[in-house]
């Protein structure tokens, strides 16, 4: 991931000789938003290099607001979570940046303290968009002076998907407590099938249902003052969690070539039937319902722990990283235009439309109805997030650090998963990160 975003140093001479540098060998040229002529175009760039296969709700939307407004362009772009991340930094440096950009959470709060970002507030007002949204989805990307930096790119329901055939040929019932949990597991190991998918090559982020469990052990109590430095992230109860991801590991839950395989090919494991589970989230429900196991997975918001912290009914249903827009669009007319004719699309019922039909939940109060025999994998997913009397977190948790910190997070549960660190040397891992 990329490192932590630095301030803006008054002088920039060395930034900008940098940034073109770094811009053109690694991301291509940067964003121009500037000219004295504006053509109306705009670019959305996100943190996937191929969003029509990698991201089809974005690059839909984006193709049917284009074929409605010819006299407007969205030139979607991308590049890898990590390369994104670092070009967005550079960019911010060099005020090359894009007109809107998927981005961390807490490289926009960065951005938005240094006058980087576009207050959002007056777009959300018009047409009563603002109503359209729970308070929790847009107060996560509101600064303490008021200023709505952001909007929610999608909704983030994490957890398990499993495969309720599987589990049922070798007599195992979905476990609730992670004791059930590693029960199961050592069971599938002894019977030669891989009991949960992982990939990290390539694919360190991939441990979406790892970071609910700390959400079971008190991180969104605790995460405030570790980021303040008066608490610790090696603390006593986060060392228990990294235990029990020991105690899965031993038990053989993930599969021996996991550091080689990327999560792409995790993903394609447990669709071909080789794995009982799936660490992922929401985004792969189309993908699962049009595989052969489609009619038999169901989804898990993971295990209950007897020896976690505070509320263990928890299951991970939070507004993603944010879309965010350039302060510099509101000096072009046409481009600001641009930018707000497409947030107005894509929050409106009828785009939030378009996610529901790629298989994503709507960011909005917008209620669409979801026939549980055509979208068997997603009404499982939509029924696990509203289950009576489970609570979501206010926030994932790698979504409230700097990059570098939740870079950190990922390597340190794979480090435990795969044997090279021991629970102790995880948790100090991270911790160095946030000096």
């Amino acid at each position: 991931m990329a490192t932590p975003p630095a301030r803006k140093p008054r002088g920039r001479l060395l930034i900008m000789a940098t940034a073109t540098a770094l811009l053109a060998t690694a991301c291509g040229s940067a964003t121009n938003t500037g000219g004295a002529a504006s053509d109306g175009v705009i670019t959305l760039s996100m943190h996937n290099p191929d969003s029509r296969t990698q991201d089809p709700a974005t690059w839909q939307l984006v193709e049917e607001f284009n074929s409605r407004h010819p006299d407007l362009k969205i030139r979607l772009e991308g590049q890898p979570v990590e390369q994104h991340e670092q070009r967005m930094t550079i960019a911010a440096q060099s005020d090359t940046l894009p007109e809107i950009f998927w981005v961390y959470d807490s490289l926009a709060k960065t951005m938005v303290k240094d006058g980087d970002l576009l207050d959002l507030t007056p777009i959300l007002q018009e047409k009563n968009l603002e109503a359209k949204f729970s308070l929790s989805m847009l107060a996560a990307f509101r600064s303490g002076d008021g200023i709505q930096y952001g909007v929610p790119y999608q909704a983030l329901v994490t957890g398990f998907y499993y495969n309720k055939a599987l589990l049922d040929e070798h007599g195992i019932a979905l476990p609730e407590t992670f004791d059930e949990l590693l029960a199961a597991v050592k069971k599938l190991k002894e019977e030669g099938v891989v009991p949960i998918a992982q990939g990290a090559n390539s694919s360190a982020f991939s441990v979406w249902a790892f970071l609910t469990m700390l959400d079971r052990f008190g991180y969104e109590q605790k995460y405030p003052a570790i980021l303040a430095g008066n608490a610790r992230y090696d603390n006593p109860d986060f060392l228990r969690l990294y235990g029990h991801v020991r105690e899965l590991a031993e038990a053989g839950a993930f599969p021996e070539n996991m550091t080689t395989q990327t999560y792409a090919q995790a993903v394609a494991s447990y669709t071909a039937g080789k794995a009982a589970f799936l660490d992922a989230g929401v985004w792969e429900a189309a993908k699962i319902e049009k595989s052969g196991v489609g009619r038999s997975t169901g989804f898990w918001a993971g295990p209950t722990f007897a020896d976690g912290v505070g509320e263990q009914k928890l299951v991970m249903n939070v507004p993603s990283a944010p879309f965010v827009v350039s302060a510099k669009v509101k000096e072009d007319k046409k481009k600001y235009a641009a930018v707000k004719a497409f947030i107005q699309f894509y929050y409106s019922d009828e785009g939030q439309q378009i996610l529901v039909d790629n298989a994503q939940p709507p960011v909005t109060t917008y209620r669409p109805q979801v026939d549980p025999r055509k979208h068997p994998v997603f009404a499982a997913v939509l029924d696990e997030a509203a289950k009576p009397g489970w609570k979501s977190p206010a926030a994932q948790p790698d979504l409230v650090v700097s990059a570098a910190t939740a870079s950190a997070m990922y390597d340190s549960f794979y480090g435990v998963m795969s044997g090279s660190l021991s629970p102790q040397e995880a948790a100090r891992s991270v911790q160095k990160s946030l000096k």
